[in-house]
């Protein structure tokens, strides 16, 4: 069976994007329908519209741990303590691991909204270099986070 981070990487090579990717990976089993994620997350990659933000990765995750861990309607306001928690700890994770969130430093300064920041982009082959990897390991990460989420709710699991 293909992990979850797998199958980031295999939305994400087959045309969408970073935070498209992870949204659509994750989605479904925290009760987002993978149109409605693939949808929900087409603005956010390129690091937001592609203006270099926040990687496009990154943003998805925060929105699967959103999904996991957000405030509600009907729910106390210091429940959004816990996303801001996890928010954390998967930008944390991500910046050790690659030295940063900002889509535009991860590129090397690729600015994705001009034509030579796009020829550029594609010449140095940046989506397979840089993005792939970004994909890659915000999928690892967030497999981890929700699975300890899961092991707390399930203590019994470990041992089947």
């Amino acid at each position: 069976m293909k992990s979850k981070s797998e199958a980031a990487v295999d939305k994400f090579l087959s045309g969408y994007n970073c935070a498209q990717a992870i949204l659509y990976a994750f989605g479904p089993d925290l009760g987002l329908e993978g149109e409605t994620a693939l949808k929900v997350a087409t603005g956010l990659g390129g690091g937001m519209g592609g203006r270099g933000e926040v990687c496009g990765a990154v943003t998805g995750g925060i929105l699967a741990l959103g999904l996991k861990y957000g405030r509600g309607e009907k729910e106390e306001k210091s429940v959004a303590q816990q996303a801001y928690q996890k928010t954390e700890e998967l930008m944390a994770a991500f910046e050790r691991a690659h030295g940063s969130c900002m889509c535009r430093a991860l590129l090397c300064g690729c600015d994705l909204r001009t034509p030579e920041g796009m020829k550029r982009f594609r010449e140095e082959d940046l989506h397979h270099k840089v993005c792939v990897g970004c994909v890659r390991t915000v999928g690892e990460i967030l497999a981890g986070m929700l699975d300890e989420a899961a092991d707390r709710a399930f203590p019994a699991r470990k041992s089947l």
